[in-house]
């Protein structure tokens, strides 16, 4: 009993990993503009995400511009792109191998071997997914950070952590979490 309550937690976890990995992907609120000075009275927020840059002006309205061209993306950026997609993608068919391995396991109980077939790539895809998004989330963070503390970065041009950094530390976590479960069976 105790093995499926742990299959189930599992599966809700990859699935909340799996759904915070595509809203870190989407968000445009990776970067967002930092306000130091000591003017209090602010008109403009930007946003910069993986796919678009976003301003708000005073909170009222929203404009937001896709990337121009591919090739004039910084290749760090380029890389982000990349590892998001794939752990969209990884995350997707990790739920999927759970689903079939937690419902292989309600139907035969006497193979246990065929059970941990699917458990196990289940948990190995989420973990290798938690990993993929802790990649671009850290990385990000760590150049923010380094460019708020820089003093040859001029303060209109600093930034600091965005709602996306902190969806995908959790969503990360989640997966590891899942990953960790179904690797224990």
């Amino acid at each position: 009993m105790a093995c499926c309550v742990l299959q189930i937690t599992g599966l809700i976890f990859g699935g909340v990993g799996m759904v915070g990995t595509l809203a870190t992907t989407i968000m445009p609120q990776w970067r967002v503009s930092a306000h130091i000075d000591s003017n209090i009275v602010v008109f403009e927020t930007i946003w910069e995400g993986l796919w678009m840059d976003c301003v708000s002006h005073l909170g009222i309205r929203l404009q937001c511009k896709f990337y121009d061209s591919v090739l004039a993306l910084p290749q760090p950026l380029e890389a982000f792109r990349a590892l998001m997609c794939i752990a969209v993608i990884l995350s997707i068919i990790s739920f999927l191998m759970a689903i079939v391995g937690v419902k292989y396991t309600h139907r035969t109980k006497e193979d246990p071997r065929g059970i941990s077939v699917f458990i196990l790539a289940a948990g190995v895809a989420f973990l290798l997914t938690g990993i993929l998004v802790l990649i671009p989330v850290s990385w990000t963070a760590g150049s923010i950070i380094h460019d708020f503390y820089d003093p040859k970065v001029p303060t209109p041009l600093k930034r600091e952590l965005g709602a996306a950094l902190y969806v995908g530390w959790v969503s990360a976590a989640l997966l590891i979490a899942a990953g960790a479960m179904y690797c224990s069976f």
